[in-house]
Parts: C-alpha cells; structure tokens; sequence
C-alpha cells in the first residue's frame, strides 16, 4: 500500500497530522459542556448529552469555502481592513432566519494572512463581525481549491469527464487528500464553536461534501443540513468518480441535503439506490431516504435575489451618471445582455455564434442589436481558461468585421471587473438577457435583471427605475433557474440556429406579450426571494431534526463509512446472556423463525442449510418444553427436503398457507382455498413485465406467485414493480387474493395469509393443548416478519400465552422495526441459536422434560 493512501486512511479515520506548527487555538464560543478535547485528538467519539443544554437559544453556524467579507490590506501594510461583502448569498440568507437567531460565519478568506497575524485577525472578525476564519496552507488551498474542487468535482459536477489530460486529467489521489485535510481544517473550526444539544450547522456547497462525517463523528445529534449549489450530475457520470461512495456517505451524515432543481436531487438519489442500495420514497409531500434508522429529507428549493439590496443598489445606480453614459451610447440600438463569469461552462462562445446567426438570418437587425457581454473575472484556476479567453477575443473581431460599420460594433466584450451598480445600468437598458450555459447550478442573472426592469416602487418620475419595463429573456435549459422563469425563451445552447431564433422572437414580441410575461417572472421572483428560500430550508431543518434527543443514537464504521444509526429507545441489541436465561428459567417455549435472511444469508447461492443449522434445529426439538418451526414464503417441497432429518421440527411454508408440526404428521392448510384460477390472470401479466426486465423472474408455488428483480437494474426493477402492482391489483380486483410489494419482489397470494396469522394459530394451538408459553422468541428480516413483531401488541395474545411472558421479537439488521431487539446479521442469529441448543445440554435431567422410568 502506498504512503499516501495510508495518510488517507489515517485522515478518514480522525488521526489528523500537523500541517503547521502548533497552532494557538481562539477560546471557543458556548462549547459543549464538560467537552473541551483537544482538536487533535479527533477519534470517533460522539459528544451529546440525552437532555438539551440551556446555555443559549439556538443559533445557526454557517460553513462555506469563503466568508462573506471583503479583505483590503492599510496601506501601511500594518493590518486589514475588513468589511461586509454584500453580493454575499451567504450574508443574505440573514434575512430568513429568526431575528433572535445567532448567526457565526465558518470560512476561509480570499486573502493569504501571515500566520503571526491569523491569531489577532481571528479575534477581530469573530467580536466584529461574528465570522471564523479557516486558514488553508498554502500548499493544500492549492491541491484543494485549484486542484480537486476545480480539476476534478466542478467538471464532473457539470458533465465533462476526464477522457484525457487537457479535459481535467487522470485522478489524483494527493489532491483528494488535500480536500480531506481541508474539511479537516474547516471541522475543527466548528468544534471549537459548536455546542452540539443547540446549534444547527449549515454547509454549503461542493467544497466541504466530506465535512458532514467529521462533525458526525464527534456529535452524533448534531442538527446538520446541507446545501449544493452546483449541479448534480446523473449516476453514469458520477459513478466514474473514484470516491463516489466515499462522498455520498458522508452527505448522508447530514440530516437534510439540499438542492436548486428536482433534475440535481433526482440524479443524487438514483446514485444513492444504485451505488448504496439504498430506497427513497415521498412522504407528505417530501421526498426522504431512510439510512440506518435515520430519514434524510431531500429538499429541493431554488435560492432566490435579495430585493431590498438590488433595490438599494439601483439607488445608487440612479444617482450615478453611469446610467446616462449607457443610454446616451446605446440610444437608436437594441440590447442584448450577456453576464458571465470566465469559464467553460457558460457557453459564451455558443451566444456569440447566436448572435452571428441571428444578424445572418434577419438582416434587419444589423446597425440595430447589439450584444454586450460582460465577462467577470474567473473563481479559480479551471480549465482551459486562456483558450476560452482567446476564442472569445477571435469570434468578436470576426463577427464585428463582418457585420460592425462606424458607430456600430454588433459585440461588445467586457473583459475586466464590472461594479453591481454599473452591472444594474446594464440591466436598465437592456431589451433582453441571454443565458447559454451549458450546465449551470442556478444563475440567478435573469432574476436581478427582471427586478431592475421592475423598477424602485415610490420613485420619482425623473428617475430611470422610475415604473416597470418589459423585459425578456433567453435562457438555456440546462441551467437551475429555467424550471422557474416559465416565461423565458428556453433553449438549447449547442443548438445555434435555434438560439439565434429564440433572441429574434424575443425582442420582435408585442410589448403587451413582453409585460405579461414581465410580470408573470415578477411575481414568482419577488415572493420566491433569498430569505424565503433560507426560511424554508432551516424549517424543514428543524422539522427533520425534531425528534433527534427522543431516540438512541451510536456511530458505526471506519472512515467515510462512517455512519450513525438511530434508533427508537426501546429497540436495542439482542444480549444472548439475557435470552439465554429467560430460556432456562422457561417451562414452555415457542421459537419461529424465518429462512432466508434469517438462518440463510440473503445472498448465498446454495439456499440449502447448512448441517451446522441442522444441527441446532435437531438439538432445539429434542427438548419438549421447546416447539420450534421455521416460518418462511418458501415452499413446502424444498423446505420438506431440505429439513427432512429434522424429524420434531415445525415448517410454516409460503407465508403460513400449509403447516406442519412435525414430519409425522400431515400439512394443514391454514386458510379456507377460493380456487387458483386467478393464477391464469396473474401469470400472463407476470411473464409480460418478466420479458420487458432483464434480471427479472417467476416464481409458481402452490398457494401463491412471485416476481423478483434482485437481478435487475435497481431503477428500472422498481419502476416495473410499482407499474405491475397497480397492474395486477386491476385484473385482480374481484379475486380473493393481495398483491404486496417486498424487498425486490412483487408477491400475489391468498388474501388472510401472513406470519402473523401463523404464529397467531401456533400459540392458540399451544394453548388448547395446555401449553401457554412463558418463552416466545421470533426472528426475521424483512417486511412480512413485522406481521410476527406486530401482533405481540395485540390484546387477545394475553389470553394464549403465559401471564408475563418472555418476549424476544428480533429483526435482523439494525433498521426501523416493530421487534424489540435485533441482531446484525444471519452469523449472529446462528451464533445465538447455538447457545440456546448449548444451554439443553446443561440443564438438569429432571429439567429436560423426559418422563422418568417407573
């Protein structure tokens, strides 16, 4: 193994090295009681008292790449100056949030600080501004911000995988470490906050995906949510990232993930079904997935413009005599507004080749549009960025050769820093904005400029925002705004012809069409604001964190594997001393349980049992206080076959349909038969969706018919599912039967069968008999076992079984259930079986319940 993939491993696993000297650490802010750790003692350890705290009221930790502040060095080169960045999202979201709410900003600055200074810039930004400074090495800022959020996430996020070294390169493992160390870093900035029983911890964005599991780590109650503000891309790009699993679980430590369109939240779902297994499903109106106990709700809210700051942004603007300048420049023309950051997803190329096309196509808008660009500075160092600069440079002087004349340049590129308030007098005379990216996560260009079309409500009559104006605007479909601007011109960017079309539409539409659509884009824009989407992000938050101190919570797994599992109260961990003793002390005891899943492992290929299983069911039915039968949805054949030395044992086949107490005595079927001839509607619509799933196939017993899909693509197989349940239930509506979804299998039988039916009538049985049993033990693992837990709760068991009974109701695996106890997997089940038979042996000959000889 190499030395940098054991650093990564140490890194996952919390044992973080020194990247610089010891570093003095600032005094923390209502940290957690009776927890002041070390940062460097990071191990798995999860701090959280079982009652809330009442140090503070709640607050809110904001965790992001960058503050929201602008950092300028005195020009005596002695400090900083620092100062509110208002175009902040961040500072923004403020708005949303309760007014008594605290508010402490994690994040790096944009600036390198000296590590003599970062102490004192530290106290100074957390008394004035309430913000933490996160200080990044040089040289993991460079292998983390430029190299594997920008070299590799951002182009995978939006859709360009790395075919060769000019498209991104191979993976880099050093630069994946560097992006550990990082949310490292950012991680143990919080710690020295947080205090876990009543912050909530927001995070933002692509940069810190791997933060949730370190704060998870160290407190497993936190209340956490998470926010992507980029695209998510769908699983067959995703998938080709070597940390995919890596990073999926450790959002999955969050309690809700955020996205801007169902498109992004759609795509991270399916790769957490196909890559992780896992099943999401809609409740109320929510869409959630269940993960270890745990439900992480999926909320899917584009982010909104600040309108009190555009506003008092257009205040300005029109106090300026920028905005003159521009419309005397302007005046007689037609304006095309393209605002841009430099990169190469935003399809500034494709506009120019639109704009070409259009002046082409109708020449009567040449001399009269004009397209202005405005390219901002790039975020980072991505990739081909020069090339993308030079090109932009080439198309405009041949564009402009061939179409400009004196006076008239038909593109005008921007290429420097533009001001929000110059950026606002764009907006003003603008007729109409294009968007061409070709994958953006939000862009919210199309929103600020319809607000300053709308103009400062209550401004004088001599102002340039002085009442509404048209405005329109062509937007590419692959970006996160253009599900809801359903008044724009959307288009398909790589699509040229039809682009330059959609802008000849858009500034040729009678005005009236243009108000209209003006307004329909005002009134979802103004409602729809920034702090109505941070509002609505922190109440789902505290909806889906409301019950975190009402259930037992522990952490399990090494390095991103890392997990928590939440479960209610009462369940907990099967003890084999416990049930060994109520076994012992017990007169009459019942023992179900399942096969597959249960004494089986789930994916073992020879489903015969083992003679290990054989053996213990042999020594369990050899005692007479015990009756043992396996109840399962397998047939009664195989079962009889495979279970044929077993001479006491009991066998419950398809779900309780035929019983046997022993194999002396002959099947009984539990259930009054109607007739199988809804098999003849059943298996025609079964081998349909059969031949139309690959992977799939039918199972023909006696009583009841199976299709499964285990085999099958996992969204495909559901999908098939769900469409043949709806299916079957409609041909199959006047027949005595139910149709049930399982885990990747869809099963038709006799309506009044189940497990809980069956074990119902053991015990009743027992009972005529005159054996109450005082010793009940009930094992299972999937949804038709929970029939068995369920019915303990019902009343009428009180009078067939013993008057306190011993209750053992187990699933398997550690997930929600109506058993009280559960067990990992089929080697502890086996394990614990085992010391139950071991127990027959030591008992007492005048225990075991032979008669004596006279």
């Amino acid at each position: 193994m190499s030395k940098s993939y054991i650093n990564l491993l140490d890194l996952a696993s919390g044992n973080f090295p020194t990247m610089e000297g010891r570093r003095k650490r600032m005094p923390r802010v209502n940290t957690a009681p009776g927890n002041l750790s070390d940062l460097e003692d990071d191990q798995a350890r999860s701090v959280s008292s079982d009652q809330p705290s009442s140090i503070s009221s709640d607050r809110v930790i904001i965790v992001a790449n960058q503050l929201p502040l602008k950092a300028k060095r005195r020009g005596d080169n002695t400090g900083w100056n620092f100062s509110w960045n208002e175009d902040s999202l961040l500072l923004q979201l403020k708005d949303g949030l309760p007014d008594d709410m605290d508010v402490i900003y994690v994040g790096s600055l944009r600036v390198h600080v000296d590590p003599v200074d970062q102490e004192d810039v530290s106290h100074v930004l957390l008394d004035e501004f309430k913000c933490v400074p996160t200080f990044l090495p040089p040289d993991i800022l460079t292998k983390f911000y430029d190299g594997f959020c920008k070299k590799h996430l951002w182009p995978l996020f939006h859709y360009m995988m790395p075919f060769s070294a000019e498209q991104g390169g191979r993976f880099d493992r050093s630069l994946w470490e560097a992006y550990i160390s990082a949310n490292k870093l950012f991680f143990q900035r919080v710690v020295e906050l947080i205090n876990p029983d009543e912050d909530y911890i927001w995070i933002h964005d692509y940069h810190l995906m791997v933060l949730p599991t370190f704060l998870r780590r160290r407190f497993s109650r936190v209340r956490m949510g998470f926010f992507l503000h980029s695209p998510f891309p769908s699983s067959e790009i995703y998938r080709t990232l070597p940390v995919r699993e890596e990073i999926l679980k450790a959002l999955l430590n969050s309690d809700i993930i955020g996205f801007h369109t169902f498109d992004y939240a759609r795509h991270f779902l399916t790769c957490c079904s196909r890559m992780l297994g896992l099943v999401y499903q809609s409740r109320r109106g929510y869409l959630g997935l269940e993960y270890y106990g745990r439900t992480i709700r999926i909320k899917i809210m584009p982010v909104g413009v600040h309108m009190g700051w555009i506003e008092s942004v257009m205040q300005i603007a029109d106090e300026d005599c920028t905005m003159r300048e521009l419309a005397q420049k302007f005046k007689g023309k037609t304006m095309f507004l393209g605002v841009d950051d430099m990169d190469i997803f935003k399809g500034i190329n494709l506009k120019l080749l639109a704009m070409e096309q259009m002046l082409k196509q109708h020449p009567n808008w040449q001399g009269k549009a004009v397209l202005v660009q405005i390219v901002n500075p790039a975020r980072g160092k991505g990739i081909d960025l020069e090339e993308i600069r030079e090109e932009i440079q080439e198309n405009c002087r041949q564009i402009n050769e061939e179409f400009g004349k004196p006076g008239y340049e038909p593109i005008i590129i921007i290429d420097r820093p533009v001001s929000i308030s110059e950026r606002v007098s764009y907006y003003n005379i603008a007729e109409c904005v294009v968007v061409t990216a070709v994958r953006d996560g939000m862009n919210l260009t199309p929103y600020e400029y319809v607000v300053c079309r709308q103009g400062i409500s209550g401004s004088k009559s001599c102002s340039n925002f002085d009442g509404p104006k048209e405005s329109m605007l062509v937007v590419s479909e692959f970006i996160g705004c253009s599900p809801s601007l359903s008044g724009a011109i959307r288009v398909n960017p790589w699509n040229v012809e039809a682009t330059a079309e959609g802008m000849n539409v858009a500034i040729s539409m009678e005005d009236s069409e243009k108000q209209l659509r003006h307004e329909k884009h005002y009134r979802y824009i103004s409602t729809h604001d920034v702090a109505y989407w941070s509002r609505s992000f922190l109440q789902d938050m505290q909806r889906t964190c409301a019950d975190h101190f009402k259930r037992r919570c522990w952490g399990i797994g090494f390095g991103f594997g890392f997990r928590v599992v939440a479960l209610d109260p009462n369940f907990k961990k099967l003890s084999i001393d416990a049930i060994v003793t109520a076994y012992k002390g017990a007169n009459t005891r019942a023992i179900m349980l399942d096969y597959d899943g249960t004494v089986m492992p789930q994916h073992s290929i020879d489903k015969s049992p083992s003679q290990k299983v054989i053996s213990i069911m042999n020594t369990l039915c050899a005692d007479q206080k015990n009756t043992v039968f396996i109840v399962t949805g397998r047939g009664r054949e195989s079962l009889s076959k495979w279970f044929s030395p077993c001479q006491r044992l009991g066998i419950a086949a398809e779900h309780g349909y035929f019983l046997r107490w022993s194999q002396n005595e002959e099947w009984e079927i539990c259930q009054q038969s109607f007739g199988f001839g809804w098999m003849k509607i059943a298996e025609p619509v079964m081998k349909l969706y059969t031949e139309a799933t690959d992977g799939s196939s039918i199972e023909i017993k006696e009583s009841a018919m199976v299709w499964q899909y285990r085999d099958a693509d996992p969204g495909f197989g559901s999908s098939q599912a769900k469409e043949m349940l709806d299916h079957l239930e409609s041909v199959l509506s006047n027949e005595p039967v139910a149709v049930k979804k399982g885990q990747f299998i869809l099963d038709v039988k006799p309506q009044g069968v189940s497990k809980g039916l069956v074990a119902q009538k053991i015990f009743t049985s027992m009972a005529e008999n005159g054996k109450h049993a005082d010793f009940v033990l009930c094992i299972g693992d999937d949804r038709s076992d929970e029939d068995m837990f369920e019915i303990f709760g019902h009343a009428k068991l009180k009078d067939i079984l013993s008057p306190n009974p011993a209750v053992f109701a187990c699933t398997v695996g550690q997930k929600p259930s109506k058993a009280t106890y559960y067990l990992d997997d089929t080697t502890e089940v086996i394990t614990m079986l085992e010391s139950l038979a071991e127990a027959f042996d030591t008992l007492p000959p005048t225990d075991i319940g032979y008669e004596s000889d006279p």
